[in-house]
């Protein structure tokens, strides 16, 4: 423990120390050149209703992935691409299957949007389903946590990330523009090719995406079991990925704002790399539609109304290819937001969001239903406000809320939802801020929670849930310093968040058949409530973040989820720290990451065996030509240079699992 205290707090000191070679008299805002080369990024957060860049996020802690390092750090998931992102870990159910745990909370705690609408897949549920949401095709990829959060849901207690792909546009664009890519990895013999491409036609705005990617089982340093040299090596057997995704879209642009829709439509074949070998095929078709009036009423900044469909389903297959459990969700969620202009130097967003879903998980065998058809209907309203009081910026946010879940056979339940969030952030010195953070919120027990009671063959348990739970109430306050201006730059967070009925999965060891009878199939995992604590702290120092030449980045972070009984959360993220240096200059770019994490030992009651040390190097090389009116960028990337044996303590799999071994991307991208 001394230990792990001592690794933080190294890296707090080098942060802190680090500004002594700062230039402390400048104060450049975000994205500033101070290398002059005209290169300045604007990074702006979509999920906010305040639109402020990533480095005003005191309030709210947010990253946002975009341009070349989106590009670089792009994987065959979700959870992959944010891997390594400050305060992030993957669930790393093999390479189909990789959701974001964001300060070690996971499933419905941390809420995945689409261009700010829910995504409106089963990810939540459970580490096997993959998130429907691309992040091939994505222009960036926000993570939000704080008041903005309360626009978007009240379980979003861990905190939300936002895959923003615009295939609604914006603006009418005065030339065709997009670009396509191509790659190739040597790991898995993985081909990858994705593309967008926007233009207009009068005050018609079009947009159109795709992606096609083919992986085949990826190769693994030693064996597949720990210390089992009969369980397989060579590659992880049923790893293999096969995606299709396509998107249309298109607005109608004018003075007055904007109007549009677009429709998408995604397949994946994804194999689980347990002991079963079971796959799944997943497909989801997406409607949805957006406008937005400036100036609609005197007072009134905008007003955006959008609406969305999902018709999602997977089945998960069997050795023999025959369907199992088959998931169903239909859903249809309405939002409307009004930003209204300063009034008594306050300025905000107020709004109603609706949402209607019918979920199921029914045996494709005649067995009994994993969960049984329910229909889930909310109606919440929300309110996020800002304002400078002198120097100090306060930030707050109310959401009341109404969730009703009624199943075809079961018990219909209710809740009633108040969650609230205040924050003020102080510019105490030019150049650096400091800030504090209270978030009070509620969630509802998930569908599955409440209502399951049948096999769920891809993760090998027979899930229990409880009717009669109660809901989740979370208390979160969190301290945040930082410098944001300079050369040099860094952030620091602590946070502790009380949340009272935390819902989590107990294994409880007992073996029973696809009836629940005993057996020697599945684990029994009864869902089960007790009150808990996550404590945490990050760190981040960037030199040079944005500029050319020499950069670098040297990052650490922890956390601890601990019942109040006793006893460690599951599934908690190793302690980590990281450091990368980069150099750019004209159309030349090199990188070399290295990220350690530390053994990971705090095991629920039902976790077995904890998780090794290990290294993860990185490396990234790429050129830039032109050839006419394109711009061509040749680019190299290295993962896992030295072939460490990489099992994380955040996946389910973790003992039979491990994460790929060596591999080089090799790949062209072309600009217009």
């Amino acid at each position: 423990m001394n230990t792990q205290k001592t690794l933080l707090a190294s890296a707090i000191l080098a942060a802190i120390s680090s500004t002594a070679h700062a230039d402390t008299s400048s104060a450049e805002p975000q994205g500033a050149d101070p290398q002059g080369t005209g290169q300045v990024q604007q990074v702006v957060v979509t999920a906010n209703p305040f639109r402020s860049t990533e480095g005003d996020q005191i309030l709210t802690p947010a990253k946002v992935l975009q341009g070349d390092e989106l590009r670089d750090k792009a994987g065959s998931s979700l959870g992959e691409t944010l891997s390594q992102e400050l305060g992030v870990s993957a669930s790393a159910f093999g390479a189909g299957a990789s959701r974001p745990i964001i300060r070690g909370m996971e499933g419905p705690r941390v809420k995945m949007l689409e261009n700010g609408m829910a995504v409106s897949d089963v990810s939540g549920l459970s580490n096997d389903h993959a998130v429907a949401a691309e992040g091939a095709v994505a222009r960036q990829i926000e993570i939000l946590r704080g008041p903005a959060a309360l626009l978007y849901g009240s379980g979003a207690i861990g905190g939300l990330v936002n895959v923003v792909n615009e295939r609604i546009p914006t603006t009418l664009e005065p030339k065709l523009t997009g670009q396509a890519e191509a790659r190739y990895s040597t790991v898995d013999t993985g081909k990858n090719a994705s593309g967008t491409i926007d233009g207009s036609v009068g005050k018609f705005a079009l947009h159109a995406d795709g992606n096609w990617r083919n992986a085949d089982d990826y190769k693994i340093p030693g064996t597949r079991s720990i210390g089992d040299p009969d369980s397989g090596s060579g590659r992880l057997a049923n790893s293999f990925t096969r995606e299709r995704n396509v998107g249309l879209g298109g607005s109608y642009v004018d003075d007055w704002g904007y109007a549009g829709a677009s429709v998408s439509h995604l397949t994946n074949l994804y194999g689980i790399p347990s002991a079963e070998g079971s796959r799944i095929d997943q497909e989801q078709t997406r409607y949805d539609i957006e406008g937005v009036v400036k100036a609609p009423f005197a007072g009134f900044e905008n007003l955006k109304l959008k609406a969305g469909h999902t018709s999602y389903e997977h089945a998960e297959l069997g050795e023999d290819d025959a369907p199992e459990v088959i998931f169903d969700n239909r859903s249809t969620e309405t939002r409307a937001e009004l930003s209204h202009l300063p009034v008594a130097g306050w300025r905000g967003t107020f709004g109603l969001q609706t949402e209607n879903t019918h979920f199921s998980a029914l045996s494709a065998e005649g067995g009994p239903d994993t969960v049984p058809v329910t229909r889930s209907t909310s109606q919440a309203g929300f309110l996020v406000e800002e304002k400078d009081l002198g120097p100090v910026r306060l930030s707050a946010g109310a959401r009341l809320e109404h969730v009703k879940r009624q199943p075809v056979t079961g018990l219909d339940r209710s809740f009633g939802l108040k969650s609230g969030s205040v924050g003020a952030q102080w510019p105490f010195m030019p150049g650096y801020a400091a800030g504090v953070t209270y978030s009070y919120a509620q969630r509802a027990p998930a569908t599955e929670e409440l209502y399951s009671h049948g096999p769920h063959d891809a993760t090998v348990t027979f899930d229990i849930g409880n009717p009669d739970f109660e809901k989740e109430v979370s208390r979160n306050v969190e301290l945040s310093v930082q410098k944001t201006a300079g050369l040099v730059r860094w952030k620091a967070n602590l946070y502790r968040n009380k949340v009272d009925d935390f819902i989590y999965g107990n294994v409880t060891g007992v073996l029973v058949d696809e009836e629940g009878n005993p057996g020697s199939d599945l684990r029994e995992r009864i869902f089960e409530q007790g009150n808990a604590t996550i404590r945490g702290a990050e760190a981040e120092l960037t030199v040079n973040e944005h500029g050319a030449g020499w950069s670098g980045r040297v990052f650490a972070d922890t956390s601890r989820g601990k019942l109040d009984a006793g006893g460690s959360l599951p599934l908690q993220p190793a302690d980590r720290i990281g450091a990368s240096v980069a150099y750019k200059m004209d159309a030349l770019r090199a990188g070399l990451s290295l990220v350690h994490a530390r053994g990971q030992d705090r095991l629920a009651s039902f976790e077995g065996t904890p998780t090794d040390s290990y290294n993860q190097l990185n490396a990234n090389l790429s050129y830039t030509q032109k050839a006419g009116a394109l711009d061509l960028t040749y680019f190299l990337l290295a993962k896992n240079l030295l072939n460490d044996e990489i099992r994380v303590s955040t996946s389910v799999l973790k003992d039979i699992a491990p994460l790929a071994g060596r591999g080089i991307v090799f790949g062209v991208r072309a600009k217009f």
